[in-house]
């Protein structure tokens, strides 16, 4: 590791301690990563960002805050935070094992049951880099309409990332939303939760990060995982069923929940997420 001072200057004064090294950290695509040494050996991850959207780095924050209930998914400490970086606790990687996958199933279902009381939070946040509202509704299916599937299938409209006849199939979708996913209580999601966002530690366990937390249906964590892959997730999804059993057909309902991380990756990257989102509005 070396001392880059312009990195290490911005973590000792959040941090109140001497920085000793710095390494840059491969992986984020919006932010800048570095890992920080201190003096009294901790290490840390400090995400950096040229210009980020007003509140971006308090909203993850305060999500990954929101996370950390007791026997839930681990949730590395937040150090600091400021309008243009996080400090987090670093987390050293290790093995994805089967064992932890299936801890890490247990873990989330508890996170999800951990007492939220209605659909949305208190304040906006963001997915990638885009806004992302979270306006309290009364039910899920109103919330995921107006919330997660009709603002990102616009913006796709808009930056041309899906065709009209392919908004009308999910637009289509959305009147019969309340038939399709059964009432549970509102569950405490990370809401962006693919494998990039897991971290598998040496200390045997499966650590989160880049939260876009808010309260939703259970099922919006467990689609993102299989729309995008986890090791030994069949494992992870078995132990989460066994320690919070999931309605009659979650399964088949998977497509439902992948139509917002299929929008949002439309509007971020275009290609053929568009259309991919078409086809899974179709199967319903």
């Amino acid at each position: 590791m070396t001392r880059y001072s312009a990195s290490a200057r911005k973590a000792e004064v959040r941090l109140s301690s001497p920085v000793v090294a710095t390494a840059p950290v491969a992986g984020g695509d919006i932010c800048n990563a570095t890992r920080i040494k201190l003096s009294d050996g901790r290490s840390a991850l400090m995400k950096t960002h040229l210009n980020p959207p007003a509140g971006f780095f308090e909203a993850e924050a305060r999500g990954l805050r929101w996370l950390a209930v007791e026997g839930g998914v681990l949730v590395p400490e937040v150090l600091a935070v400021d309008a243009d970086c996080l400090i987090i606790e670093f987390v050293e990687t290790g093995k994805q094992t089967p064992d932890s996958a299936i801890a890490f199933g247990r873990a989330l279902a508890t996170t999800h049951s951990s007492g939220v009381e209605t659909f949305g939070a208190e304040s906006d946040g963001f997915i990638g880099r885009l806004p992302m509202r979270n306006t309290t509704k009364p039910s899920w299916p109103e919330f995921y309409a107006t919330q997660r599937v009709l603002p990102y299938l616009k913006l796709a409209r808009d930056r041309e990332a899906i065709s009209a006849q392919d908004a009308a199939l999910v637009e289509g979708l959305i009147g019969r939303l309340p038939d399709l996913i059964p009432e549970e209580p509102p569950a405490r999601l990370h809401g962006d939760l693919w494998n990039g966002n897991l971290l598998w530690g040496t200390d045997g366990a499966v650590h989160v990060i880049d939260a876009a937390a808010y309260a939703g249906h259970r099922e919006v964590d467990l689609a993102m995982l299989s729309l995008f892959g986890m090791p030994h997730l069949p494992r992870a999804l078995e132990a989460y069923d066994e320690a919070h059993p999931l309605a009659e057909g979650w399964e088949d309902r998977l497509g439902i929940h992948q139509l917002f991380p299929l929008l949002v990756h439309a509007c971020m990257f275009g290609g053929g997420y568009g259309a991919r989102a078409a086809t899974v509005a179709g199967r319903y």
